[in-house]
């Protein structure tokens, strides 16, 4: 694929610097550094679900759709 895009100043230095590392073209430079970049994965945290105690439950929710007529009531609100 033939395409145009504009570099960063640090992107076209690392560029320039793996070129000339390695006596290789632009092209094969960015790709290069493209595929580096597509393999390296960053850890990603755990998913920690935080909770807290919400004391007394003041709406009885084992019935869904009376606790959402309780809480869509003006005067529970």
């Amino acid at each position: 694929m033939r395409t145009t895009v504009t570099l960063a100043d640090d992107v076209t230095a690392a560029v320039e610097q793996l070129r000339r590392e390695r006596a290789i073209g632009v092209s094969e430079a960015i790709n290069e550094l493209a595929r580096k970049g597509l393999a390296s994965k960053s850890p990603r945290r755990p998913f920690v679900q935080r909770t807290a105690d919400m004391g007394e439950a003041y709406v009885d929710y084992t019935n869904v759709w009376e606790a959402i007529e309780a809480l869509d009531d003006p005067a529970h609100r």
